[in-house]
C-alpha cells in the first residue's frame, strides 16, 4: 500500500476571527491520520471577482498564492458556514477566483465537506456547495456528512472541538479523504 505523504488544503467560507468552521479545520487535521497533513487556506484578501480587474491585472497576488497552494494539495476540505441558507459570499468569491482557466487547480480534485454553525450544522450551505463544486468536477466525497449543529455547544472557548460524538465523523471524513487520494495515485500509476 502506497504510503507517500497526503497533503489536504482546508478552505473555510468564514473570514471570522474565531469562526468555528475553522475550528473544525483544526479539529480534522488532529483526526487525521499521521501521514496526512492539513493546512488552512486564507481567502481573507481576496478582492470582489470582477473580469474586467483580471483582464486588466491579472490575477491577484493574494489569489496566485492560494492557487498555488491548491495545486500542490492531493485533496480539498471545504468548511461551510451557512448563510441564508447557502455558501457565503466569501467561500463563492473564493471558487469563482479558483475556478478561472486556464487550467483551474480545482478541476477534478478530490474534495470532501463540512460545516458547523445553526441547528441544521449547515446542511443546506452543503447542498449548495456541493453543485458549485459541479463546474470544475470536483470528486466530493458524499459520506460520512459532517453536519455539526450548535457549535457554540460543542466548542470551548478556545475554540477547541469538545464534543466526542463530533470528532468520529471528523476521523471518517479524512479516512474517506485518505482512501480517495490512494486510489488516485494507484489509477494514475496504471
Amino acid at each position: 500500500m502506497d504510503q507517500r505523504p497526503i497533503s489536504v488544503l482546508g478552505i473555510s467560507g468564514s473570514l471570522r476571527r474565531r469562526s468555528y468552521n475553522t475550528a473544525l479545520l483544526r479539529a480534522a487535521a488532529e483526526e487525521a491520520a499521521e501521514r496526512v497533513t492539513l493546512e488552512v487556506a486564507d481567502i481573507s484578501d481576496f478582492p470582489l471577482y470582477n473580469f474586467d480587474h483580471e483582464k486588466e491585472a491579472g490575477l491577484p497576488a493574494s489569489v496566485v498564492r492560494v492557487r498555488e497552494q491548491v495545486d500542490a494539495a492531493d485533496a480539498l476540505l471545504f468548511a461551510s458556514p451557512e448563510y441564508n441558507y447557502s455558501v457565503t459570499g466569501a467561500l463563492k468569491n473564493a471558487l469563482d477566483w479558483l475556478s478561472r482557466p486556464p487550467a483551474s487547480p480545482l478541476d477534478a480534485m478530490p474534495a470532501a465537506i463540512m460545516g458547523a454553525g445553526g441547528r441544521l450544522g449547515t446542511a443546506r450551505s452543503q447542498a449548495h456547495l456541493r453543485h458549485i463544486l459541479l463546474h470544475n468536477r470536483l470528486h466530493v466525497v458524499m459520506a460520512p456528512e459532517v453536519l455539526v449543529p450548535a457549535p457554540w455547544e460543542r466548542f470551548d472557548d478556545e475554540l477547541t472541538l469538545t464534543d466526542e460524538r463530533a470528532r468520529e465523523p471528523l476521523r471518517r471524513i479524512m479516512e474517506e479523504l485518505e482512501r480517495i487520494v490512494d486510489r488516485e495515485r494507484l489509477l494514475a500509476a496504471q
